[in-house]
């Protein structure tokens, strides 16, 4: 295994029937919050956190994410003769980081263990994180430079331990999520996991502590990665291969979140989202609360 901890895997080949009919033309990643898709806080997130590589897991119908990444130097010089300099460094910055983007296709909607493991050949050797772009954290409330990808990333790179983003869940909750069982008692904010269970109910699940779609592997994931679909699933289920990980004997720990994350891919979650950053906004974020009180009377 190599050392360094520079790549991330954000897989978005999904459907997002969660959504529909907005996602029937639209990828969910593209809707938006505010001002930006949803995947622009994600790609934010990774760049602050570090990282120097994203891999996308994509599918043909998704080239809005390419296009929206991508330098178009003839749009530029359109938008700079119809719009102010702020919105035009706004637009600027979406192309101007740092940051390769890699495009994988996911010819079958198999999983998100299997979308995992089309990034097998471009990962190599190198331990990697896993982010998943319907999960958006509330980056008004933390400083995305030290706390939640980027403090998973170090706590990373000190302990050379698998590690995942936890939250807890009111109990309702659980059965929307993959939750955890801890072996120990929090330290430092971090906790050794006994165990996963993807989606559990209510009465079986071993805690009410959720993974919010952020991860750190070394490549010796891809090995626990199952060929099907295991046990009733209809999916090859990245939970299934964490499962299979611990029960060999790998360490996986587990850090609480700093700030809330929004479940994008959902209709409540997405519209939580949309009123926190509204809310927030520092041009219309008065005007934004004006309206939401007008409309909650």
């Amino acid at each position: 295994m190599k050392n360094k901890l520079d790549i991330a895997v954000v897989p978005v080949a999904g459907l997002g029937t969660r959504m529909l009919p907005a996602t029937k033309s639209i990828p969910k990643e593209m809707l938006p919050i505010v001002d930006r898709p949803v995947i622009q806080y994600v790609v934010d997130e990774i760049y602050h956190a570090g990282f120097k590589k994203i891999i996308f897991i994509t599918h043909s119908s998704k080239n809005a994410i390419g296009e929206h990444f991508n330098e178009d130097s003839k749009i530029k010089q359109d938008l700079a003769k119809r719009i102010n300099k702020s919105q035009l460094k706004d637009i600027k910055n979406i192309s101007n980081k740092k940051i390769d983007l890699v495009y994988i296709n996911q010819e079958e909607a198999l999983g998100l263990g299997h979308a995992i493991k089309c990034a097998e050949k471009e990962v190599e050797k190198n331990p990697f994180a896993v982010v998943l772009p319907d999960r958006v954290a509330d980056g008004s409330a933390t400083d995305l430079k030290r706390s939640n990808l980027a403090k998973l990333r170090r706590h990373f790179m000190n302990t050379r331990n698998n590690c995942l983003l936890l939250a807890k869940i009111p109990k309702n909750e659980v059965s929307k999520f993959g939750i955890i069982k801890p072996k120990k008692s929090f330290q430092n904010g971090f906790v050794e996991i006994e165990d996963i269970v993807e989606k559990p109910k209510f009465n079986k699940a071993p805690s009410d502590l959720a993974a919010v779609g952020r991860y750190i592997f070394t490549p010796d994931i891809f090995e626990y990665i199952p060929p099907k679909p295991l046990n009733k699933s209809k999916e090859i289920e990245l939970t299934h291969a964490i499962q299979l990980m611990i029960r060999d004997g790998h360490k996986l720990n587990g850090l609480n979140s700093d700030t809330k994350y929004f479940d994008c891919g959902d209709k409540l979650g997405y519209f939580e989202s949309f009123i926190s950053f509204a809310l927030k906004d520092k041009s219309l974020g008065k005007d934004y609360k004006r309206i939401v009180k007008i409309f909650s009377k």
